[in-house]
């Protein structure tokens, strides 16, 4: 099953969850305001990604952090995303092995558009 990561209000995340929809994908939403993420889920992530692309310094939440001030190590962004999960760039989908940070629509096709069968029907 695929997993999208978000929170409800956030534009990216609504684009992602249109284009499962639109595409009759099977996915489960799990807002980080309900369900916040722990560290080991990050970690799990970041063998997939890079945390460049996962941790996200535009944000408003780093900004009122004043992250950029404590020049954090990778260990140290990591707490920091587990301890606010406004800090991981959203959304956030996982499919077996390949997580995709943010919405891009090629991005979207090439890689979900790949697992549905001659039938139409959505196989994982």
């Amino acid at each position: 099953m695929i997993e999208l990561y978000g929170i409800k209000n956030c534009d990216s995340v609504r684009k992602a969850r249109k284009f499962l929809k639109e595409h009759q994908i099977p996915y489960e939403f799990i807002d980080f305001r309900q369900t916040p993420v722990d560290e080991t889920k990050i970690r799990l992530w970041l063998q997939h990604t890079d945390i460049k692309t996962l941790f996200n310094t535009r944000g408003t939440t780093y900004r009122t952090l004043k992250l950029k001030d404590l020049d954090l190590d990778d260990d140290q962004k990591i707490a920091w995303m587990a301890k606010e999960n406004m800090l991981i760039k959203r959304p956030v989908l996982v499919l077996d092995k390949t997580v995709i940070i943010g919405y891009n629509e090629s991005q979207y096709n090439e890689k979900l558009l790949d697992y549905k069968d001659t039938y139409g029907n959505f196989r994982y």
